[in-house]
C-alpha cells in the first residue's frame, strides 16, 4: 500500500464498539474519509460519539447500517473505499447459551460478508482484520506444548471448540476464513491484528464492554476479598487502534501481528491502581484456586477453563509488530490509570 491516510477512503466496521470507536477517531484524525457501520441506526444512544465525530470532521464521516449475517449489507459502505478495517465481531465470554448462533456464525459470516463487499467494490486493495490472541492459543496451559516457550504469529489455537472456549474458537475460525479468502483473491491484501486483553479509556457511552466492566468491577469493591489468579496479556485500546492504522498503510501485507505487550495478573493490576488511587477498595490478594473452582462456574467460568488457565505462565512475542510496523506501546500503568480516572470522572459528573 502506497496510499497515505489523508489520501484514503476507509470502511471501518462496527464503529459503535469500544475498540472500533478509537479506530474511527484515529483514522479521521490522520485525514482519512471514513465510512463506518453500526447494527441499528435507530438506536442513537449507542453511537452518539460517532454523531459527535461527524460534527467534528464535516464531510469526513458517514454512518451506515449493516448486519454481519446479512449478505450485501456492507456493499454501500464499502463502495469507493481503498481500505477495509473489519473490527465488528461478537465478544462474549460468559452467559453463552448457543455458541453457534451467538458467536461462531456471526463471526465467520461477518468475515465472508465484509470480504465480499470489499471484492465487489472493486477499489479495495487492503483489508485489516481484528482477530485476537485467542486465535493464537486456546488456554494458557497450551504454552507447555510450545517448543519455543512463547507464542508467536506462527501459532494457531487448536484446543478450543464449540463447547470449550467458544469465543476463542469463533475468532480462530473467522481469522482462518479471512486468510482463505485472501488466498483465493490475490488482489485483496490482508493484514491481521491479534490483540490481547484490551483495556483503557473509552470514547463510547456504552457500559456493555467486557474490557470496561472488568476494571469497573476491580475498583468497585466487588473483589475486595480477592481476585482470581491467572496471567493476562494486556494492551491499550489506543495502541490497538494505532496498530490497525499502521497495518492498513504498511508496505508489507499477508502478516499477523500480535499486540499484547504486558503480561500481568489482576493482583498486579490492582497494586498499580492502589498506588495511584489509594482510596479505592481494590483487592490486594488472589483467592485460592480451590475457591475459584467453587464459585467460578456461578460467575460463568467453567471448571475446565479454570484448570487450564490458572497457575500457568503466559508469554506472547511482540517482536514482529515492533520491528515491522514500528509499534511502540504505552506503559500498563498509563492504560489502567487513564481508564479508572475516566470512570471516576464520569461518576463524579452524575
Amino acid at each position: 500500500m502506497e496510499n497515505k491516510p489523508s489520501e484514503s477512503k476507509v470502511l471501518i466496521t462496527g464503529g459503535s464498539g469500544y475498540l472500533a470507536s478509537w479506530v474511527v477517531s484515529l483514522f479521521l484524525e490522520r485525514g482519512s474519509r471514513v465510512n463506518t457501520t453500526i447494527r441499528h441506526m435507530d438506536n442513537k444512544g449507542k453511537y452518539t460519539h460517532l454523531l459527535e465525530m461527524e460534527q467534528q470532521y464535516p464531510g469526513k464521516l458517514r454512518i451506515f447500517e449493516a448486519d454481519l449475517t446479512r449478505e450485501g449489507s456492507f456493499d454501500e459502505a464499502a463502495a469507493g473505499c481503498s481500505v477495509v478495517v473489519h473490527t465488528a465481531s461478537p465478544f462474549k465470554i460468559s452467559g453463552i447459551r448457543d455458541p453457534m448462533k451467538e458467536l461462531i456464525h456471526p463471526a465467520v459470516e461477518g468475515v465472508r460478508n465484509v470480504s465480499g463487499a470489499a471484492l465487489r467494490a472493486g477499489t479495495v486493495r487492503r483489508m485489516v482484520l481484528t482477530s485476537s490472541v485467542a486465535a493464537i492459543f486456546g488456554d494458557a496451559v497450551d504454552l507447555r506444548q510450545n517448543e519455543r516457550g512463547i507464542f508467536t504469529e506462527e501459532d494457531w489455537n487448536t484446543t478450543s471448540s464449540v463447547r470449550h472456549q467458544p469465543y476463542s474458537w469463533s475468532k480462530t475460525l473467522a481469522e482462518r476464513e479471512a486468510w482463505k479468502i485472501a488466498g483465493d483473491h490475490p488482489g485483496l491484501e490482508l493484514n491481521v491484528i491479534n490483540p490481547g486483553f484490551v483495556l483503557g479509556p473509552t470514547l463510547t457511552k456504552r457500559k456493555d464492554s467486557v474490557s470496561i466492566s472488568v476494571i469497573d468491577q476491580l475498583v468497585s469493591g466487588k473483589f475486595r476479598a480477592g481476585v482470581p489468579k491467572g496471567m493476562h496479556a494486556v494492551v491499550d485500546v489506543r495502541d490497538v487502534a494505532k496498530a490497525h492504522l499502521l497495518a492498513a498503510f504498511s508496505p508489507v501485507s499477508g502478516m499477523r501481528f500480535i499486540a499484547a505487550p504486558h503480561h500481568t495478573t489482576f493482583v498486579e493490576m490492582a497494586a498499580i491502581l492502589k498506588r495511584n488511587f489509594p482510596g479505592l477498595p481494590v483487592p490486594s490478594k488472589a483467592i485460592p484456586t480451590w475457591l475459584f473452582l467453587l464459585v467460578g462456574p456461578l460467575l460463568g467460568f467453567p471448571a475446565r477453563f479454570i484448570l487450564r488457565n490458572i497457575g500457568y505462565d503466559l508469554r506472547l512475542d511482540n517482536t514482529r509488530i515492533r520491528e515491522v510496523l514500528g509499534m511502540k506501546f504505552r506503559p500498563l500503568e498509563e492504560t489502567l490509570t487513564d481508564q479508572v480516572r475516566q470512570n471516576l470522572s464520569q461518576k463524579g459528573n452524575k
